[in-house]
């Protein structure tokens, strides 16, 4: 029972894994799709005056902190992070309640 109840926790979290990378590609997919229309607009109607960096920059931001999340580039921006905290708050909770 426990060997299956192991699979589901690993079917779970693969799952959960899916959907955090198909989030990222798809930001990075309307990221990249985005920024070049707005480039395209931007070197098209107004070259004397460029101002397609801005929304670029700002949402590079966004995009790296996301593949940071997603990545677990920096450690305590990962998941990872977030479930050690949580046993360990569990944990300390625990141990606190039953003396």
């Amino acid at each position: 029972m426990e060997a299956n109840q192991f699979d589901i926790e690993k079917y779970n979290k693969a799952k959960e894994r899916v959907k955090e990378l198909k989030g990222f590609y798809g930001h990075l997919a309307s990221y990249v799709l985005v920024i070049s229309f707005l480039t395209f607009i931007n070197l098209r109607f107004s070259p004397a005056h460029i101002w397609f960096y801005w929304p670029m920059l700002g949402w590079g931001i966004g995009l790296f902190f996301h593949a940071i999340g997603v990545f677990n580039i920096i450690p305590f921006f990962g998941k990872d992070w977030d479930d050690k905290k949580v046993k360990e708050i569990m944990e300390k909770e625990k141990n606190t309640k039953w003396e």
